[in-house]
């Protein structure tokens, strides 16, 4: 019929509806074959009294024919013995002559009327034994019938074991098409999702009709698809321009080196030594910026803690001798739960970024907005494009008219900053403000 592959989802729903079927069905097979043969004796016995009683009333009025012979009720009701006081079987039907006394069964005046089961030599039946008077020297009158074929064999056992068994595979079956039919679509999605590969991350996956489960599962997985896509384009785009980024100051040193070889004498030496040390120097910048950020975004174990960041911004302002005057608006009681140095290391970057493009002031906020901790920087050097609000905390990203490697930095100090938010369960953005730039960093508040 199916092979049942117990390890898989289909075969694991196909075998717990076989074991429910069975838990249900067996017992209402039981009892349904206990139900019928207690159904069956019970009509063959009111059979059996409603004939005895008929012949008990005819022999008390005198009018049930006398003799050896007495005619026989209707089938299947057909054997009648008339029995004396003293055990001896006085009359008897033509189908019960052949017969022993049927029963043992004794009336009393106080119980007229007995009915039961008594198995002969050749046969079982159901006999019904009445007492027509309540006189001392009344005859019994035994009244039986065949004992029906179910009761005596395993016709209906087998029946309904037959019945119960088809039932239980039948469940089984519509429970193995109905996974198979509604499996289908992850059959498919799966098929789709194997030619998906890092190269080629452009493939998405059917999205079955209607809005189940199914469907919000294949649009999770398309939205998964996309991120990926985008992640890796990025990837690739920041591997891009790292290699750019390395090899500029790297091919300027071989310039300058090659330069002195061919020139010796032409040669400034602690020229050449200053702006290979210029170039060393942006070098080590990068390196070390490029592995902050990786740990950054590789989630290592560092040490988490509670975190007041207006005592944080104090202690950063601490360290630095800024060119343009800094305006401080601290709220108390802000905290977080953080890293210590990663989030120094954001703040650094934004003060580093809004003092290079500052005219006058820089200005520092921290605030509690709806449960969320805010960090705001703010200067009022050139208002960033809305366009670029997003594109900017991207890794080397530089506006084109205020962004440039003469400006300083090695573009990745607002790709930190936005890690760093991230890794915080929170997230760095641009906001809207009139006359400068304005950076926030939103954490969860504890």
């Amino acid at each position: 019929m199916f092979r049942v592959r117990a390890r898989s989802l289909r075969g694991r729903v196909t075998l717990f509806a076989i074991i429910v079927a069975a838990v249900v069905l067996i017992p209402i097979g039981i009892g349904a074959v206990i139900l019928t043969r207690s159904m069956i004796l019970s009509n063959a016995i009111d059979d059996t009294v409603r004939v005895a009683e008929r012949v008990a009333a005819q022999v008390q009025q005198g009018t049930y024919p006398q003799g050896a012979n007495v005619p026989a009720p209707a089938f299947p009701v057909n054997l009648v013995q008339i029995v004396s006081p003293d055990g001896r079987i006085v009359a008897t039907s033509d189908e019960a002559r052949t017969l022993p006394r049927l029963s043992n069964l004794m009336p009393t005046p106080e119980a007229p009327v007995l009915s039961g089961r008594s198995c002969l030599p050749d046969r079982c039946v159901v006999v019904t034994a009445v007492r027509p008077t309540i006189a001392s020297g009344s005859p019994i009158i035994y009244v039986g019938r065949v004992m029906p074929a179910a009761l005596v064999t395993h016709t209906l056992d087998i029946a309904v074991l037959v019945e119960t068994v088809a039932l239980i595979g039948l469940t089984g079956l519509a429970a193995w098409l109905l996974m198979g039919r509604a499996l289908r679509p992850v059959a498919v999605m799966g098929a789709e999702l194997d030619r998906v590969s890092a190269s080629d991350l452009s493939a998405r996956v059917t999205r079955p009709p209607g809005d189940d489960e199914l469907s919000a599962l294949a649009e999770r997985i398309n939205g998964t698809l996309s991120r990926l896509e985008h992640s890796a384009e990025q990837q690739r785009q920041f591997v891009s321009d790292a290699s750019h980024e390395l090899r500029t100051p790297i091919a300027g040193l071989r310039a300058e080196l090659e330069s002195a070889q061919l020139y010796p004498d032409d040669t400034d030496l602690r020229e050449l030594v200053e702006k290979a040390l210029r170039d060393i120097d942006r070098l080590e910048m990068i390196m070390s910026d490029l592995l902050f950020l990786a740990r950054t975004g590789a989630r290592v174990d560092v040490a988490w803690e509670r975190l007041d960041l207006a005592e944080l911004v104090r202690e950063v302002m601490s360290t630095r001798r800024d060119r343009v005057p800094v305006r401080l608006d601290l709220a108390d009681d802000v905290a977080v739960h953080g890293v210590k140095g990663q989030l120094t290391r954001a703040l650094t970057d934004l003060l580093n970024n809004a003092e290079r493009y500052a005219e006058h002031y820089i200005r520092i906020e921290v605030s509690r907005r709806e449960g969320k901790a805010v960090i705001a920087v703010e200067n009022d050097g050139m208002e960033i494009p809305e366009g670029d609000r997003e594109r900017i905390f991207e890794p080397f990203s530089r506006l084109d008219t205020a962004r440039s490697r003469e400006a300083g930095g090695t573009g990745l100090g607002l790709a930190i900053v936005k890690s760093v938010a991230v890794a915080h369960a929170g997230h760095a953005r641009v906001d809207d403000f009139a006359g400068g730039a304005r950076f926030l960093i939103c954490l969860p508040a504890v």
